[in-house]
């Protein structure tokens, strides 16, 4: 017998050879039914795997990321074996799960159109219809590579060529196809019930712009129809909520061709990144933050000193000055170290708060570019805390309260990763373990719910993200704390302890808004245009009837200017429902109508943009309604 540790801390024993198939039918009916895959020991592994040994289990099911990902995973040996069903010469790339969906990357000599996508998704049903079994198996390295040539499998051939020595080689078959693969996958391709295609895009071989541009077809897969009919509906609210259209169509901001990746804000797009940023400053500056700003470009050498270079100069712009190397900042972190060590700094000093709005630029491939969500140059709205390593926690648990507040502030809710140590890092086993422990503390201690997310830390230390829900579901990692003994000890930074030595800080690295023109972006698609008051660009528009009202309009949008509010005018010679249709068009909080009845009672006709017609109201009442709102920065949605 064997012991199985469950997820729920359960402890079952069974016989050795037990496959968890038969485990998650001996726990429940309802659960084996459900079930997709298993993790085993941290791993992701099949239903038909066997317990030889005590272990811990999880089942897996499509309500978590690792059942998602292992039915999606054979969501794309579906499409791909639909695919050489019926275009046998179409050779395969690659094709992995993804976190909404899957793709598969093919080399074929036409173009996949609208029609071929349509009658791969009808193979596609064909092939869960069938219920093929997924079954694995295992070829020596040269074995492999031949099996893969004779069938014409280029790409498959290479990457196996370039799997190391001694690596087991793993296929799948279901049916009549066979598919290089590590897996793992579920059962049978009947567990795949919904499945969809999507979109088709075009894709360098292993992301190398020198190679072969390939078709890459993108598609999802859910357990129930009804889910996946939610998720197209999702997407077609996505599409409606483009911040790249509603930017364009509310005059906020714009991409331009000679500017490929670098944002350009109009007018009214800076009323709103100026309201951001005010806030920032004011949640910041009660936080005990000190604002500093440091130079764009700076020596190459610092970028050597700081690590940078070794992790990141694919990413980075250079430039000479008087004949020396220079890098264009695309992290401000260095900077940051540069204002700590100027100067001497005791423990009563510590915790240093400093906060920068700091313009960073990084070189993304064309491909990557969208809208204000990819850019090449943002503002980063950094800050670092240079402290002790006894303050840690409270530190931590001071910027996580700090980034509760201000996403609630927007009507955000958000789930946490804590993200340990990659594989490309810098430092001591013993530093790193001792902050991953300090982040995981004041995580337990805020009492936030957090998952693991195994070697996807920053090179320099490990962190905590926080990924942001919008109205409609989607998800967007913004906010994130990094705790760093790597970088004060690359700049020698040290303060004076209370016994007179030197004594070496640690820092933490943070953002809230992440980019600000990230951020944007995202509170473009969450408020679909129509944002709160107190964001809105433009609160109120005021529109007359006819032009006996304009003296009285022109004094009113005067007493709402001393007010602070944001106005502008509509005296066009145009009807009023026309007038009040682009009004609602242009998402406008308030709109006031004047017509000879409101200029000879001295009020206003007020119109909400979520609520219609409010009727008649005095000047002072409507002005007190509106600085209410802006006062309590009210979100509705």
């Amino acid at each position: 017998m064997v012991k199985v540790t469950l997820k729920d801390g359960k402890i079952i024993e069974v016989e050795k050879g037990t496959k968890v198939s038969d485990i998650a039918m001996k726990i429940s009916p309802a659960l084996y039914k459900k079930s997709l895959g298993a993790k085993i020991n941290g791993k992701r592994a099949e239903l038909m795997t066997e317990i030889n040994e005590d272990s811990d289990l999880e089942i897996l099911t499509f309500g978590d990321e690792d059942g998602k990902w292992t039915l999606r995973h054979t969501g794309s040996h579906i499409l791909a074996q639909a695919v050489k069903r019926l275009y046998p010469n179409v050779k395969l790339a690659i094709g992995p799960a993804i976190d909404t969906g899957f793709y598969y990357d093919f080399d074929a000599d036409f173009s996949f159109t609208p029609e071929i996508l349509e009658k791969i998704q009808s193979e596609m049903k064909k092939i869960v219809k069938e219920d093929l079994k997924l079954e694995r198996f295992e070829l020596p390295r040269e074995e492999a590579i031949k099996y893969m040539a004779e069938k014409g499998e280029d790409y498959k051939v290479e990457l196996i060529q370039d799997l190391p020595q001694g690596e087991v080689i793993s296929f799948y078959k279901q049916g009549d196809f066979v598919d290089l693969c590590a897996g793992p996958h579920v059962p049978s391709t009947k567990k795949v019930k919904a499945i969809k295609l999507l979109s088709l895009a075009g894709a360098y071989w292993r992301g190398n712009e020198n190679n072969k541009m390939l078709q890459r077809i993108y598609g999802t897969a859910f357990t129930k129809q009804s889910e996946l009919d939610e998720y197209i509906n999702m997407l077609e609210e996505a599409k409606k909520r483009d911040h790249r259209k509603i930017g364009k169509e509310l005059g906020l901001f714009a991409i331009h061709e000679e500017g490929p990746g670098f944002p350009f804000f109009y007018p009214k797009g800076m009323v709103l990144r100026n309201i951001l940023e005010d806030y920032w400053r004011e949640v910041h500056r009660k936080a005990g933050y000190n604002e500093i700003k440091t130079p764009v470009i700076l020596n190459e050498a610092l970028w050597h000193q700081s690590g940078h270079w070794d992790h990141y100069k694919e990413n980075m712009y250079f430039t000479k000055i008087d004949g020396e190397d220079y890098a264009i900042k695309p992290m401000n972190c260095p900077g940051a170290m540069l204002v700590f060590k100027d100067g001497m700094h005791s423990y009563r000093d510590l915790p240093l708060r400093l906060g920068e709005l700091g313009l960073v630029h990084r070189h993304e491939l064309s491909g990557a570019l969208h809208g204000l969500m990819r850019v090449r140059c943002f503002t980063q709205d950094d800050a670092h805390i240079f402290m002790t390593e006894e303050q840690i926690t409270d530190e931590v648990l001071g910027v996580i309260k700090l980034i509760d507040g201000f996403y609630k502030m927007f009507g955000f809710q958000y789930f946490v990763e804590l993200s340990t140590r990659p594989e490309n890092s810098m430092g001591s086993d013993e530093a790193w373990e001792v902050a991953t422990e300090g982040l995981r503390a004041a995580l337990e201690k805020a009492g936030l719910e957090y998952k693991v997310n195994e070697g996807d830390g920053a090179f320099y230390g490990p962190k905590i993200d926080f990924h942001l829900r919008d109205c409609i579901g989607r998800t967007w990692q913004c906010g994130t704390i990094q705790l760093d003994f790597q970088l004060p000890e690359r700049f020698d930074l040290s303060y004076i302890g209370k016994d007179g030595e030197k004594h070496r800080p640690v820092t933490i690295h943070r953002v809230v808004f992440g980019s600000i023109e990230r951020f944007i972006g995202i509170l473009t698609e969450h408020f679909a245009g129509a944002f709160p008051t107190w964001l809105a660009p433009v609160q109120v528009r005021i529109m007359n009837i006819t032009d006996r009202s304009l003296e009285y309009c022109e004094k009113l949008e005067q007493i709402l200017k001393d007010k602070d509010l944001r106005v502008e005018t509509d005296f066009r010679n145009e009807k009023i429902g026309y007038k009040i249709r682009e009004a609602q068009m242009q998402k406008i909080p308030y709109m006031l109508v004047i017509g000879d009845k409101e200029m000879a009672e001295g009020k206003v006709a007020v119109r909400s943009r979520k609520d219609g017609d409010l009727g008649a109201m005095s000047v002072e009442e409507f002005v007190n309604k509106l600085q209410a709102e802006v006062d309590n920065k009210v979100n509705s949605l």
